[in-house]
């Protein structure tokens, strides 16, 4: 009975650890995608406060995602 138990925790233990990785993988995806639009909207001549507006965040913190840091 408690092989059964520990077998069911191993098994829940290594879902739960693949749904990090996946959610890990999309959050660095997503972050490529918001890195390139930022570029972009640079590249159409926004100032950084403009994007930091549009996005929500703090001017320096556009600059930190610029500058891939």
């Amino acid at each position: 009975m408690a092989d059964k138990a520990r077998q069911k925790a191993l098994a829940e233990v290594q879902r739960a650890q693949a749904k990090i990785e996946r959610a890990e993988g999309q959050l660095d995806s997503a972050r490529e995608d918001r890195r390139g639009s930022f570029k972009r909207a640079r590249s159409a001549g926004l100032s950084l406060g403009e994007i930091a507006k549009a996005a929500n965040l703090h001017r320096s913190r556009v600059d930190q995602i610029l500058r891939d840091k």
